[in-house]
């Protein structure tokens, strides 16, 4: 191939077109990650590695020649380019020496795994070689392995960061090995890189290009400075900033033009090196889009590691995590150049004699390099806040200060150089210190830094000073913390470029002890850099100070002199600090003081400065506050963009509603639905969970109308002037504004209630001194209960008067519950519009603010709007992962400030009691991350402290469950080595895990031990391990006997590695606060902590947001009950498994079909053929695609579904059991297939007889129509001819066979039972028809005779123990003895051989005497009563009856098969028609064709009718929604029909015969959709059709066969092509040999054929029911039915679960009040209206046949009370309630006892209509 560009003209903007067979030489550019690429011999690019080259001889890249498939290319490495951190000259000068030297075709983009640095690439090439650079790049992805070559293409699907990559590149990329070896990849890479040649114009990256951009680059640069120049006032032609040094002229104005040129220009070179400073650290951009909270907060690859050293581009982002954690280290990050200058091999040069290697000068690069790319610690923190939005600023600020380090006070902008005042910043942050007050008592002041009003010291410094001012300052605050950086702090370095110029403040706070430096609070403020260089700032900071303090170099310039002597003479104190004096302190005037430096010990030193400071200040001094910077015209305020102000106005137009009222009243006043209507509405719905006494529903019923009239209370409250005002402003506000709006808020709350709280403080303080000075003395008078009266009335106040935002946020969760609890049902509601509000809420979850779980003041749940906002969020994120980390502690323990360390979240923490409740917060995982994590978001999750203030030690035990049971992972937080403090925790906490363990969840924990000392000493964490192990072992074996579990040590209970499941932690502060900073060792001991729990988070399985929120319900729920295990219903496992059986349903139901098919085919073969037996084997073939398929779904859902993890648990059951229905299909279908080919071996003698007789009769016909030809008969004529011989020959082939009657099972009944009862009373029974309800009754007073001790306690029932009025009861006889009498006696009426050997009397006396033994077996283990005759005789006639009816059906059948003169009579009409078409002259050819089709007739619609079963029902599944899902499903539909018929009748049946109704229900839907479905019909003729067409098809098949003109040979083949389709056997057709023109009998077939067809098709009007060999009713009750019908002992509430024979408890979703089943209290007519869920929680007793037990142990009463998990709850359905109102009157006829006394029922179910109780099972 060859082109039209040659090598010198290889850029033309010719095209690239195909001209032979040689291809052009390339130049190629590798550049990315050097560690995408394996170097080596192999790699056919790039070979061995080639040796690192200098920083300074890195230019000097040249392009290696190499051949890859026959061609020569160019490739020029510069692998890893982006990743040193060069300046922009070296960088210019490399990538212009490669475009000047060489034309590059393509620029490659190698690529492995995305890293952040990665990322960047491409902007990297952008910036070097220009936009246009861009059509020539392709990227290259490497890997590893062969198998990992697929999921890069994964990768690129589902990576937004690759995607976007992707697009910039014009989609272009190829994927190799890193080796880069296979000759076949990199033909093909050479192959696309030809393509993107002749796609480009010009074809190569000219050095042209490069220029123009490189120039483009220079001039947005020359027009950014001079924008910012003029912002300065640095202009070409007028420069006004004077030479630092020069004397003034006498305008005090620079008139040196040339001197002002050279600060211009160094103002440049200024401004080129910040820019290269930001393009260094990564910054470039971000300064222009300024990062947000969200950014910084993300999980990322570097937020996990945070390990140092770093590249110099992550410094910055390591500093903000670094500061996040509260590491005051952050300052000082070691990045990997230095490492590696330091760690580099000493070269030994040629030694030499003389003293001369100290003046030899380091002229290595690498020193000079070193020196001048450091970056100076305080650039990176300045330039970190100048890319950083208003939020992200304060949150950074406030670290800070948390840090202890000076902050921002006073920043010139970088390129402006405009001052700004960074308010916003100092909002957040509050500062404590003691002092005294008037009184001379020690105080505590809590104070915002923004209003707190304090002297200020201003240092500054004229001139270059030796000294370091800001280490001076430091000696005055905190001598042991680097307050203010400074020169001799790690890291440091001359090269500062953005700090001069910036204004930091800091605050001495003393501790109230001798040692204070100062007695009060004092502000220093440091102005770095020369103070004469920045005029205004100097001018700011005298103005606001108290004292100011300069250093001063040269007290001979005059500049720096006119400075100090207007601050001489100005009235505030002045202390100078002269470098080159070394004289002590000396005042020249009062307040004026000047220290010599020179020779002198900073010590000294530092004490004159500070005892002068305190001199000064101890005067009348101005005080400074920093809110009073914004009267300055200078300085550009933050606080001062519209967004800020808008959200400040519309703040303090909601503050403004709350002026005139009593802090503590606010709440009251503004927020009413929170206070004690909500808390009173939180006591009965825990209420609800533990009723006792009696008239349990009645209680029940009474506390929910009074919730009910709590929240219409709430909801007529409507909304407070606050809450309307705030929820407007929030909907109307967005972005920015909306997050302002909200600060500012918090803010003004506050300011609002922060004095007041303080004083409540120290009130309490004051009131409590006195309450334990008099219960020292013992005082027991009225003024003891009087301070203690006022003590709580303190603390009431003290707790009212705490408002935040977190309780607006609660006061909308209670407008939104009361609205939905009001509004429920009804349209129109007046609030409609407030139905946003959980989606106000969930999108501020989005942007980072907390969600409140549970109230802390309740101590509740607000469920409803919980799930409300979660619902919300998840449609605004979608359904996204989350892994909860929850937190727990001892109250002030240090839990929330861990939190916030981790994950910089802001949580609130200070002392005493900080956190209430439980609040949320999301975590947002990076996208590289997510794929190791597999989840998107961690969600944390911080509580309120244990013993928290006047916690109960149940509210504890309620807390630490509920927050163990919400985390995937719990840290359990203790503070200190105090013994009872943590065997309390860990008693809880094992509890907890216990409690978990019993309800299937797994948590997991981790031990965090804070503030423990000596914690390096590997010996002593050894044994704090070994005494905690024990001491949980310890607790485990307490908790395991209140919680009945056999568990002995910890590691029973939860998988537990003492070794790395124990964290110990530093304390907290590196010395005493107020002033001490963080202690280093906790911020990296939480980096740890962070680093271990993620990497166990990527093996735990994870929530669903929507899973998570169904699991708060699930958990609190529980909680609400005292037993919290029995209590626990997880409804994800519930819903989950709810979809586990419709997809069950459906695998069942393919494989049933499919074996249904198969089935009819195999039966006709074994009719037809004579070959009878049919393999197991082959019916497993003839199912394994079927059977493959399910298989394959089955994995698929388990693995691919959304609850994966959940169902995991029920994978292999599932497995066997869809294996097990295989199995059983396949052997039922053999056993079938057996049992016809049986009955046609018993048949055999029946059948050959029938043939013959057939073959007989034919031949008499045709005689008979012989004899009568030319006779002239007319057809009556012939037909009363045929008419008097038929009997005569019916009869004569008949005689000697037996005839078969009919049967009458009665007679036989009435005589076998007369023999062991007495007649009479056999007739009687059976004449009251009361036996046909025996199955159904529940009181049997009339069968029993109660012994003589039931017979005095039923006389006089105070004679028992139990308070006997409170048991509840069934009757004495266990009546499940009667169910199983009569299923075990079914069974064997259905196993009698009725259909293959017909009726036999003696089964009648097997199934009485079978029945007897029964009754006497059952009676023989009673003892309380014996059973009268007329219950025996009751239900032997009961279950005769179901025997007569199948065995008379059975018989039918038998008679049908086995009469052969009854079969003869049928084939009448077909031999009429025989002896007709031979008297009219037909042929035998014709007469025996329309003998073969009047076989057929009755087989072609045989068949149609067996598919169409199978078709219908397929049908129904999918039209009939009661069949379109699993059993649940169908009994909602019954409950509908039920309720809608209104029949008590029905109700009782589906009540104690569930299945029974199921199946009838099942036959009339389908019986209903038959009659009214015109489709049905249709169905059945096109399935006649088809097997019409079927059989033609055959008949033409076998007629192409070779018979040889023989029809019986023709008649086989026939038979053989239909055998699998109908019946049709050669044996039943009568012998004519004489017939051999086969193709005319071929065409009477088919003729015959379509006529038959054709009129079975229009005698189809409707379905012929008995013509389904299985009806399709069966076919349902089959696939719907084969499931557990159980029934709950209580209320007779049927087991859900789709399974027979299930392992596990039985359960069911509703229960129903017991009276329903007949329940009633003992010794009375009460009927039982309990519904099982409450009696469970109560104290509540009942009797059985086995004795007395309670409620709450139901499982103690053994059999069918243990299987059954009943969960305590208050799930009930208004149907139930409704029914039983509806049909009060029929239940009592029918249980014969009363809806009274205990059992009233209560006035609000009657409220319910019939349209709400249909409504209310869609819960089902």
């Amino acid at each position: 191939m060859t082109t039209n560009w040659t090598q010198t003209e290889s850029c033309s903007s010719g095209s690239f077109n195909n001209m032979g067979d040689q291809m052009p030489d390339l130049t190629i550019v590798l550049f990315g990650n050097t560690s995408a690429v394996l170097f080596g011999d192999q790699n056919i690019l790039l070979g061995q590695e080639p040796a690192p080259l200098e920083k300074e001889d890195f230019s000097l890249t040249a392009p290696k020649s190499r051949m890859v498939s026959g061609r020569n290319i160019s490739v020029i490495n510069i692998l890893g380019l982006q990743e040193d951190e060069l300046y922009l000259d070296t960088v210019d000068k490399t990538t212009g020496q490669l475009v000047k030297e060489n034309e590059i075709h393509a620029f490659i983009f190698i690529l492995c795994q995305l890293t952040d640095a990665d990322k960047l690439g491409l902007e990297w090439l952008q910036s070097s070689f220009g936009e246009g650079v861009l059509p020539y790049v392709m990227i290259l992805f490497t890997y590893e392995r062969e198998e990992d070559r697929d999921t890069i293409i994964d990768d690129l699907k589902n990576n937004s960061v690759l995607e976007e990559l992707l697009k910039k590149c014009g989609d272009r990329y190829h994927t190799c090995s890193k080796s880069m070896n296979n000759q076949s990849e990199m033909r093909t890479l050479l192959e696309k890189i030809d393509h993107l040649v002749s796609e480009n114009n010009p074809h190569c990256y000219t050095a042209e290009m490069y220029h123009a951009s490189l120039k483009s680059r220079k001039d947005r640069q020359d027009n950014t400075r001079g924008k910012k120049d003029h912002g300065s006032h640095l202009q070409k032609d007028e420069v006004d900033i004077p030479h630092i040094g020069q004397e003034p002229s006498k305008g005090g104005q620079n008139t040196l033009p040339e001197d002002g040129l050279k600060c211009a220009e160094k103002e440049k070179l200024n401004l080129a090196n910040t820019e290269e400073l930001f393009f260094r650290l990564d910054l470039r951009e971000k300064y222009k889009q300024k990062r947000k909270t969200s950014d910084i907060l993300e999980i990322t690859t570097l937020s996990v590691c945070g390990l140092t050293p770093c590249m110099e581009r992550n410094i910055a982002e390591t500093f903000v995590q670094r500061i996040l954690m509260m590491d005051y280290k952050a300052r000082h990050i070691i990045t990997e150049k230095t490492v590696s200058h330091v760690n580099r091999p000493i070269k030994h040069e040629q030694e030499s004699d003389g003293f001369d290697f100290i003046s030899k000068k380091s002229t290595s690069s690498e020193r000079k390099n070193n020196k001048k790319h450091r970056t100076h610690p305080m650039d990176v923190q300045m330039a970190v806040l100048h890319c950083s939005d208003s939020f992200l600023k304060q949150l950074i600020v406030t670290k800070l200060s948390q840090c202890q380090y000076a902050l921002p006070l006073l920043v010139p902008d970088p390129f402006t150089r405009e001052i700004e005042f960074p308010l916003w910043t100092f909002r957040q942050i509050k500062k404590s210190w003691k002092t005294m007050d008037t009184t001379g008592k020690k105080t505590t002041l809590t104070k915002p830094v923004y209003s707190a009003e304090t002297p200020m010291v201003a240092f500054f410094r004229l001139g270059s000073v030796s000294s370091s001012k800001s280490q001076l300052m430091n000696s005055l605050i905190n001598e042991k913390h680097n307050t203010f950086f400074h020169r001799h702090c790690p890291g440091s370095s001359r090269t500062r470029l953005l700090t001069d110029g910036v204004v930091e403040i800091a605050w001495y706070l003393p501790s109230g002890s001798e040692t204070d430096n100062f007695p009060d609070c004092v502000a220093f403020c440091n102005l770095h850099g020369d103070a004469e260089t920045y005029k205004d700032q100097l001018e700011i900071l005298t103005e606001m100070s108290s004292v100011n303090v300069a250093l001063l170099s040269d007290q001979g310039n005059s500049t720096y002199m006119m400075v100090l002597e207007k601050l001489f003479k100005g009235p505030k104190s002045l202390i100078c600090l002269l470098a080159e004096d070394d004289s002590d302190v000396s005042v020249t005037k009062t307040g004026k003081y000047i220290i010599g430096l020179k020779d002198r010990n900073q010590s000294d030193v530092s004490t004159d400065l500070s005892e002068s400071i305190k001199e000064c200040l101890s005067e009348s001094s101005p005080v400074f506050k920093l809110e009073d910077l914004c009267k300055n015209q200078v300085l550009r305020i933050d606080e001062n963009q519209p967004d800020c102000q808008k959200g400040k106005n519309y703040a303090m137009e909601v503050m403004r509603l709350l002026d005139g009222n009593e802090v503590y009243k606010l709440k009251e006043n503004h927020l009413p639905c929170q206070g004690k209507l909500w808390h009173d509405w939180c006591e009965m719905n825990k209420d609800l969970y533990r009723l006792q006494g009696d008239k349990l529903e009645m209680q029940k019923s009474k506390k929910q109308m009074e919730m009910k009239r709590i929240r219409e209370q709430q909801h007529n409250y409507g909304l407070s002037g606050l809450m309307k005002q705030f929820i407007i402003t929030l909907k109307s506000l967005e972005g920015n504004e909306k997050s302002y709006f909200l600060k500012w808020i918090g803010i003004f709350l506050d300011n609002c209630t922060s004095e007041d709280l303080s004083a409540l403080h120290h009130e309490y303080d004051e009131k409590w001194t006195k309450v334990l000075a008099l219960k020292k003395k013992h005082d027991k008078s009225d003024k003891m209960t009087q301070s203690q009266t006022q003590l709580e009335e303190i603390s009431n106040k003290m707790s009212a008067s705490t408002f935040g935002l977190e309780h607006i946020f609660r006061e909308m969760g209670q407008i939104y519950e009361a609205i939905i609890s009001v509004q429920t049902g009804k349209t129109g509601c007046k609030y409609k519009e407030f139905y946003i509000l959980p989606r106000l809420a969930a999108e501020l979850i989005k942007n980072g603010l907390p969600l409140e779980l549970m109230d802390g003041d309740a101590a509740h749940v607000p469920q409803v709007w919980v799930s409300a906002v979660l619902d919300e969020l998840i449609k605004i994120l979608g359904d996204q992962r989350v892994f909860v980390l929850s937190v727990l502690g001892i109250q002030s323990s240090g839990k929330s400030t861990m939190l916030n360390a981790m994950f910089g979240l802001q949580f609130a923490v200070s002392a005493g009691r900080c956190t209430r409740g439980a609040f949320m917060q999301l975590v947002k995982v990076s996208e590289e991350m997510k794929a190791k994590l597999k989840f998107d978001y961690i969600l944390v999750v911080d509580t309120e402290g244990l013993r928290a203030g006047k916690a109960k030690i149940r509210h504890d035990n309620e807390l630490a469950t509920f927050i163990i049971g919400l985390g995937n992972m719990t840290l359990v937080n203790i503070f200190g080595e105090n013994p009872a403090e943590i065997k309390d925790i860990l008693q809880i906490v094992v509890q907890a895990v216990l409690r978990m363990k019993k309800v299937r969840l797994n948590p997991s924990c981790m031990f965090v031990h804070q503030n423990v000392s000596e914690i390096t000493a590997r010996e002593k964490t050894a044994e704090e391990r070994k005494c905690l192990e024990d001491q949980l072992d310890e607790m485990t074996k307490v908790a395991a006997k209140e919680e009945d579990s056999e568990a002995e040590c910890f590691s029973d209970v939860i998988t537990f590695n003492v070794q790395k499941d124990v964290k110990y932690f530093a304390q907290l502060w590196e010395g005493s606060p107020p002033m001490a900073p963080p202690n280093p060792c906790y911020s990296r001991n939480v980096q740890e902590l962070k680093q271990n729990i993620l990497s166990k988070m990527s093996t735990k399985c994870v929530w669903r947001l929507s899973q998570f929120k169904s699991h708060i319900s699930n958990l609190w729920n529980a909680l609400l009950n005292e037993n919290f295990v029995f209590s626990f219903r997880n409804t994800l496992e519930v819903a989950a498994y709810r979809k586990l059986e419709h997809e069950y349903s459906k695998w069942t139901w393919s494989l049933r079909s499919t074996m249904m098919a198969l089935e009819n085919k195999l039966h006709y073969r074994v009719i037809n053929e004579k070959s009878l037996k049919v393999e197991k084997n082959y019916i497993v073939l003839q199912m394994k695609e079927t059977k493959k398929e399910v298989d394959e779904s089955v994995n698929h859902f388990f693995s691919e579904d959304h609850d994966k993890d959940i169902l995991i648990q029920w994978h292999d059951r599932f497995e066997r059991k869809i294996e097990d229905l295989y199995e059983e299909l396949v052997k039922e279908a053999k056993r079938k297939l057996d049992e016809v080919a049986q009955l046609k071996i018993a048949r055999e003698k029946i059948d050959r007889e029938k043939s013959n007789n057939e073959n007989e009769l034919f031949k008499l016909s045709k005689e008979l129509a012989y004899s009568m030809k030319n006779k002239g008969m007319d057809e009556d004529d012939l037909k009363n001819k045929f008419e008097d011989v038929w009997s005569k020959w019916v009869m004569n082939l008949t005689q000697n066979t037996p005839l078969l009657e009919d049967i009458n099972i009665w007679p036989d009944v009435i005589c076998a039972m007369s023999e062991s009862f007495e007649l009479h009373l056999v007739r009687e029974r059976q004449d009251q028809d009361m036996y046909k309800k025996i199955d159904i009754i529940r009181n049997y007073i009339d069968y029993i005779i109660l012994s003589k001790h039931e017979e005095i306690c039923q006389e006089n029932p105070q004679s028992t123990e139990e308070q006997e009025d409170e048991n509840i009861s069934p009757d004495v006889v266990d009546y499940t003895v009667t169910e199983n009498i009569i299923k075990e006696t079914k069974q064997e009426i259905q196993r009698k051989p009725i259909e293959e050997q017909g009726y036999n009397h003696i089964y009648i006396l097997e199934i009485i005497a079978s029945i007897k033994t029964k009754v006497k077996e059952h009676e023989s283990k009673i003892s309380k009563y014996k059973l009268k005759k007329e219950f025996t005789v009751d239900l032997c006639l009961y279950l005769c009856d179901f025997a007569a009816e199948q065995f008379t059906e059975l018989h039918k059948k038998f008679k049908e098969a086995n009469d052969v003169k009854e079969y003869l009579e049928k084939q009448k009409p077909q031999y009429l028609k025989v002896f007709k078409n031979y008297c009219s002259g037909a042929t035998s050819t014709a007469v025996f064709a329309q003998f073969i089709v009047q076989k057929l007739e009755p087989s072609i619609l045989q068949a149609a009718y067996d598919q169409t079963a199978i078709d219908l029902t397929e049908k129904m599944k999918r039209e009939v929604p009661a069949f379109s899902g699993n059993r649940s499903n169908l009994e909602k539909h019954i409950l509908t029909s039920l309720a809608e018929e209104e029949n008590f009748e029905n109700y009782i049946e589906y009540i104690h015969k569930p299945k029974e109704h199921f199946n009838h229900f099942i036959t009339k839907e389908v019986n209903n959709f038959i009659k009214k479905c015109p489709e049905v019909t249709e169905t059945l003729k096109k399935n006649i059709s088809s097997k019409g067409e079927c059989v033609m098809a055959a008949v033409n098949e076998a007629t192409v066969e070779d018979c040889g003109g023989n029809v019986d040979t023709w008649l086989q083949h026939l038979s053989i092509k239909l055998k699998d389709e109908l019946q049709f056997k050669e044996q039943e057709c009568v012998d004519q040999k004489e017939i051999t023109d086969l193709g005319f009998l071929q065409e009477v077939v088919k003729n015959g054929l379509k006529d038959i067809t054709s009129k079975l098709s229009c005698s189809v009007s409707d379905l012929n029911l008995e013509m389904f060999r299985k009806k399709p009713d069966q076919i349902l009750i089959e696939h719907l039915c084969r499931c557990c019908w159980e029934q709950c002992p209580f209320c007779n509430a049927v087991c859900t679960n789709t399974m027979e024979d299930h392992t596990g408890d039985h359960m069911v979703r509703f229960h129903r009040n017991c009276g329903i089943n007949g329940w009633s209290f003992k010794f009375s007519n009460n009927i039982g209206i309990d519904f099982c869920t409450t009696a469970v929680s109560s104290d509540l007793l009942f009797r059985t046949s086995a004795g007395v037990f309670s409620f709450k142990e139901y499982r103690k009463a053994g059999g069918e009370h243990a299987r059954w998990n009943i969960t305590p709850d208050n799930s009930e359905m208004p149907y139930w309630k409704w029914f039983v109102c509806r049909f009060q009157k029929e239940l009592e006829n029918y249980y014969k006892k009363q809806f009274t006394g205990h059992g009233e029922i209560p006035t609000e179910w009657r409220k319910f209509t019939k349209e709400e109780a249909i409504k209310s099972l869609n819960e089902l």
